[in-house]
């Protein structure tokens, strides 16, 4: 009998060790180091015709190679086409990953039923039941006569069942269930989930089908499993929201078919997930009354605007270390920001708690909230309310200095469409051609952006 050779990969960057060791030597992650059997032996699925062969390739010149466009297909979603580049494209597989009950199966149960009108089309099952995804399909009212259901984990079997019904759009769900009989260890294992998701790629690759695989998350929102699974798979992308709240955000983290950071928003309703056309609209259901301390903003998300309310809380600190908590936002910024602020506008706030929030639940990773935020804090502090109609954007520097910001004209555009009359945004932002019914007033310093307050 063969000695069985065992390798420890780390979950975080994908390196092998010999040994298991508290620390991987690599990145530094802790006790990311899982045991992985290294097979001696081909698995069955090997054998299937899909694990790829040494073949000739043709060596090309850069300026040969085909510039045609990629061929896509829409999803019947216009926010998840958005998200994924402009549709899907044969032959690619993409993860979905998600909390628990963000609303990934019922997405993909939705695009399935839509596109098995037209295409063959077959979901794959191995956490539930057919009849719970058939209960599912009907409380949600989809058509249900044409899309075609299978409940397996078995990945040999699954390989040979789409060899022979050959559909277009496959969906895994979920890749932590499916095993290879040739691995010893669990499902759900580093091995397993490497294994599986490269033999299944591999197929999708060969018969130009679309792979959607489903991926858990670990409790800090990342993807469970190696990191080696990211860089097998086309596209990756995340469906954000918490329970407590009806809308969820799709956001593309990787996409080789599009441009990355696309953020896609759909609503959670009885009938399943609906797309928000216009999300401005939803982030921007303010009172009717001006309050301290709220100011909206306008990000950058893709290759689109959003308007976006940020809201600040500055009261006495009735403890020896005030608190600095950002919701939505970078906490380390937060701190670098008011510190910005004591030293070039004399305001000084180390005596004060100071909250921030992004409502709607959107996470801001762009430098363009600074100004927003700083004017929000003041807003607060001398609970003095900003207008209505005002809108502020810009990165503030260490040195007190307005940067400007990709995209500025169309971020005033949006905002004179939704009905904002004043903007305070850099001078380099500042549009060549007057937008009607928008006052913009550039600044190069953080003092005039606060002294036109």
């Amino acid at each position: 009998m063969a000695k069985r050779k065992v390798a420890y990969v780390c979950n975080e960057c994908g390196s092998e060790h010999h040994k298991w060791q508290g620390q991987c030597t690599d990145c530094g992650a802790w006790n990311s180091l899982q045991e992985f059997v290294v097979n001696t032996t081909r698995p069955a699925a090997q054998h299937s015709g899909y694990a790829g062969s040494a073949g000739q390739g043709q060596i090309l010149r850069l300026d040969q190679v085909d510039l045609d466009d990629v061929p896509r297909f829409s999803s019947g979603m216009d926010e998840f086409d958005r998200v994924l580049g402009g549709g899907l494209v044969p032959g690619s597989a993409i993860l979905i990953g998600g909390h628990p009950g963000a609303g990934k199966s019922t997405l993909l149960l939705q695009t399935l039923c839509a596109l098995a009108e037209r295409m063959p089309a077959l979901y794959v099952t191995g956490e539930e039941s057919l009849q719970q995804v058939a209960r599912r399909a009907q409380r949600l009212q989809l058509p249900m006569g044409k899309l075609n259901m299978l409940s397996e984990t078995n990945v040999e079997q699954l390989l040979r069942t789409l060899q022979q019904q050959q559909p277009k759009v496959v969906v895994i769900d979920s890749i932590q269930v499916m095993h290879l009989d040739g691995i010893e260890s669990a499902p759900g294992s580093v091995s397993q989930v490497r294994e599986s998701a490269a033999y299944l790629t591999r197929f999708a690759k060969q018969t130009n089908t679309v792979l959607l695989l489903v991926g858990h998350v670990t409790k800090d929102g990342t993807l469970a499993g190696p990191k080696v699974l990211e860089h097998m798979i086309d596209c990756s992308i995340m469906l954000e929201g918490s329970n407590d709240s009806r809308f969820r955000t799709l956001r593309g983290i990787k996409n080789r078919f599009g441009a990355i950071n696309e953020l896609g928003v759909f609503a959670m309703l009885e009938s399943g997930l609906k797309e928000v056309k216009n999300p401005s609209s939803i982030f921007l259901s303010r009172s009717s009354e001006p309050a301290p301390g709220s100011v909206v903003m306008a990000i950058w998300e893709g290759t689109r605007p959003i308007l976006i309310e940020i809201q600040a809380l500055v009261d006495d600190s009735h403890f020896g270390n005030p608190k600095r908590i950002a919701v939505g936002l970078d906490q380390n910024r937060l701190n670098l920001l008011l510190a910005a602020m004591h030293r070039h506008a004399g305001i000084h706030l180390g005596d004060q708690d100071v909250y921030i929030n992004v409502v709607g639940g959107v996470k801001v990773t762009e430098t363009s909230a600074d100004l927003a935020l700083l004017m929000a804090a003041l807003s607060s502090f001398r609970n003095q309310p900003l207008p209505l109609g005002l809108i502020a954007f810009g990165e503030v520097g260490l040195s007190g200095e307005i940067r400007p910001v990709p995209s500025g004209q169309e971020r005033i555009k949006e905002a004179a469409k939704h009905g904002f009359t004043r903007a305070i945004v850099p001078k380099a932002n500042v549009p060549r051609q007057p937008i009607t019914g928008m006052e913009v007033i550039g600044v190069e310093t953080l003092q005039q952006a606060l002294s036109h307050l």
